[in-house]
């Protein structure tokens, strides 16, 4: 693949309303995804023991439903990346959108089938998380877009906007799953096609509103699928060690994320209905976080910022460890002190991730060739999905390996040590490296 930096003419500005509409589609996507995030788990058990697996392979198979999405996403990434640098984001946003909708009304379907047709309800949630896996690796070219929108000292506000974006879509998720399955007469296919047609709204608001961001001067290759082109991103100088970093920050938050339905079950015997509030704490979590992390950005250095974020992540983390060991005995009632404790604990670990999620997310693209958004940050999120490929699968598996439900918070805690030492290896740039034309804002 070739790049040419070289523009014929200067494109007039891309309108204002693309971040906006970039923040609706992740949006959109999360609420899809917040919304089947808390039932999946639950709603596989019953063709799970109808197929009469052993605990062991029981979280195996729910951490693979959990991963395979991810799976796709890490492969996929990179390609959308490529290809939005090649024809353009609105494009490849649109097509993210369709697949969400077809594939959200496929689960749909598969949870509402009976239990005793265990393997084909299994199989169809395989193939409904593998599709939605790949239509949803557009999270790299939403980055692209706003690397288009922003000068490089305003690039890690305009990437929280991500972050936002996902915590609103965690909150709004199960609340809109909460009431949504009331209305639905509590039919577990409801979450499915809920989510289904809110990416439907997405992808009609996308088509006539979004408008193209990507700098027609920029010519790209057409090696959509290629090694050689993703380890050419991972040897640039510092981007390496930053992809690594997001992978083992997503891999430990992953961690906590894909176990905290059970977390709640086995600690405090929350509900179902419990369970759709806590996962809205978080996403509400995520979303202030956010939005308290955009003016810290024009005070602070993305590394301090980063920093920061990792630190509340270990505490966090750590915190919810004690607590998963000290509720593992057996107990007549639920410690008010400790659900507090567990709460306060999840903010912490929350409010950390929404640091250091802009935070890498900026500093890759300031090192990026502004020719190469859609790709380096397709990258970056391939590696991202790739934590939330392993993550997944060993909480669920750490999760039901010992009693006291510990090990995949103390496997998070021993990740983020090893990011620490990292992020003292990477140094603020003075300039950045080759950066998009400040001109080019939104």
């Amino acid at each position: 693949m070739s790049f040419s930096g070289e523009q014929s003419s200067a494109p007039p500005p891309p309108p204002r309303a693309a971040l906006a509409i970039v923040w609706l589609v992740v949006f959109i996507d999360l609420l899809g995804f917040g919304i089947v995030l808390p039932v999946m788990p639950r709603q596989a058990e019953p063709y799970l023991n109808v197929l009469g697996l052993a605990p062991e392979a029981k979280g195996a198979v729910i951490g693979i439903l959990f991963s395979v999405f991810s799976l796709m996403q890490f492969v996929f990434s990179p390609v959308w990346g490529r290809i939005s640098d090649r024809i353009g984001r609105k494009p490849v946003l649109l097509i993210s959108l369709l697949g969400s909708v077809i594939f959200y009304a496929l689960y749909g379907l598969a949870v509402s089938l009976p239990a005793e047709q265990g393997f084909l309800a299994i199989a169809l949630l395989l193939l409904a998380r593998v599709g939605a896996g790949i239509a949803g690796a557009s999270v790299g070219t939403a980055a692209a877009v706003i690397a288009d929108c922003t000068p490089p000292h305003k690039r890690a506000r305009g990437m929280a906007l991500i972050g936002i974006a996902f915590g609103a879509g965690f909150t709004l998720g199960p609340l809109i799953a909460y009431f949504g399955l009331a209305l639905f007469a509590r039919q577990p296919w409801g979450v499915g096609a809920l989510a289904s047609l809110l990416s439907l709204g997405a992808l009609l608001v996308a088509v006539a509103i979004f408008r193209e961001t990507r700098n027609p001067g920029y010519q790209a290759g057409k090696d959509f699928f290629s090694v050689s082109r993703t380890l050419a991103v991972l040897k640039m100088p510092t981007v390496g060690v930053l992809i690594l970093i997001y992978f083992l920050a997503i891999f430990a938050f992953a961690n906590f994320e894909a176990t905290l339905a059970l977390f709640t079950q086995s600690a405090f015997g929350m509900s179902d209905d419990d369970n759709f509030l806590v996962f809205a704490f978080v996403g509400a979590v995520l979303m202030v976080a956010g939005g308290v992390y955009r003016p810290l950005a024009k005070k602070h250095a993305e590394l301090k910022l980063l920093a920061r974020g990792v630190a509340m992540m270990i505490l966090g983390l750590g915190c919810i460890g004690v607590i998963a060991y000290l509720t593992s005995s057996p107990r007549d009632s639920v410690d008010g002190g400790l659900k507090a404790l567990f709460y306060g604990a999840a903010a912490l670990s929350v409010s950390g991730f929404a640091f250091t999620n802009p935070s890498v997310s900026a500093l890759v693209s300031k090192r990026a060739d502004p020719a190469r958004q859609g790709e380096v940050l397709g990258v970056n999120q391939a590696f991202a999905s790739l934590g939330r490929i392993l993550g997944p699968f060993l909480g669920s598996v750490l999760f039901q390996a010992e009693a006291s439900r510990t090990l995949p918070y103390i496997a998070a805690v021993v990740t983020l040590v090893v990011v620490v030492a990292l992020v003292a290896r990477i140094g603020q740039p003075h300039s950045a490296a080759p950066t998009a034309d400040p001109a080019r804002t939104c």
